[in-house]
């Protein structure tokens, strides 16, 4: 009985991991799409997308406060756990993201991006001293040879970019940041709750945004492009941050942060076949042998867990 339970939720656990990492991985495409489409820079189109996904969050806060009264008030040091996991790991990672997305393909940002799973295990051995196995140095291996294969082959393709290592830059600190804010969250959730966390840290992270927006921009922005700079916006909000940001909090709860990073595998794949389909770029050899490579590492690191709980 006992099996068929634990089979259950993994089932379960499986089908919103992925189907969270699918609609995340939409996420450059529409960047790409609303950077030709309209030219708007990439603070304006995040701000855009936390202001489209801000009614969802507290709709979703108000529901949960007002069915859960049961639940234990946060401390104070959970509150600034939240808004520096909001702040420092949401709101920063998605800025260096949008901005990098303006210089790289979206095959590759995806690529340089799903770097977050190996850094997750450095930042547990520097500040948590969990030993790395020889299987996660295998990994670790096998990930950054992938990276190093796909980039190369991406800088023949893409010669002519004279931002393309900037934009390169800026999407691999986005993978550090961003692996930061789901070390924080692995911690956090199993003692705040997947709803609370999710809502508290998105709308910490959307105040951050709002407040650099304020300073750095002008809100004529949205006035040059008709109703399809919203239309981006929503999709944005809706489609490739509400939705998916709730089921990666429910999946983390379901079936643990490793097992999160061994099914988001799929986000890659997902983000170079659309890319090809909506954007027209180029699907070449090297790029596939650098993502087998990069998921095989994250599949090892991710086996290495199993087998440690196993035991």
């Amino acid at each position: 009985m006992q099996r068929t339970t634990t089979a259950t939720l993994t089932t379960a656990g499986f089908i919103i991991a992925f189907t969270g990492a699918v609609l995340f991985s939409t996420k450059a495409i529409m960047v790409k799409l609303a950077f030709a489409g309209t030219g708007v820079n990439a603070l304006s189109l995040l701000m855009l997308r936390m202001l489209c996904s801000l009614p969802f969050y507290i709709a979703v806060l108000w529901y949960s406060n007002t069915r859960q009264q049961q639940k234990a008030p946060l401390t104070a040091k959970q509150w600034w756990q939240l808004l520096w996991l909001g702040i420092f790991g949401y709101y920063l990672s998605s800025l260096l993201d949008f901005e990098g997305l303006q210089y790289v393909s979206a095959g590759l940002e995806r690529l340089i991006l799903f770097l977050y799973p190996t850094f997750v295990v450095l930042i547990n051995l520097i500040f948590f001293k969990q030993k790395i196995s020889g299987v996660q140095k295998l990994a670790l291996g096998l990930t950054y040879t992938g990276i190093a294969i796909a980039y190369y082959a991406e800088m023949q393709v893409d010669f002519s970019n004279r931002n393309f290592l900037l934009g390169s830059f800026l999407i691999f600190l986005c993978a550090v940041t961003y692996s930061l804010y789901i070390v924080g969250s692995g911690k956090l959730i199993p003692r705040i709750g997947a709803t609370r966390f999710t809502t508290y840290a998105m709308l910490a992270a959307t105040g951050g945004i709002f407040i650099h927006f304020i300073f750095r921009n002008n809100w004529t922005v949205f006035t040059g492009t008709g109703n399809t700079i919203w239309i981006y916006g929503l999709a944005l909000a809706v489609v490739a941050t509400v939705i998916p940001s709730f089921m990666i909090s429910a999946a983390l709860k379901k079936i643990g942060s490793n097992n999160v990073a061994i099914i988001s595998s799929i986000g890659p794949v997902s983000t170079i076949v659309q890319a090809h389909f909506f954007l027209g770029e180029r699907m070449h050899a090297a790029q596939a042998v650098g993502t087998i490579l990069v998921i095989a590492g994250i599949l090892l690191i991710g086996w290495k867990k199993e087998q440690e709980d196993a035991v």
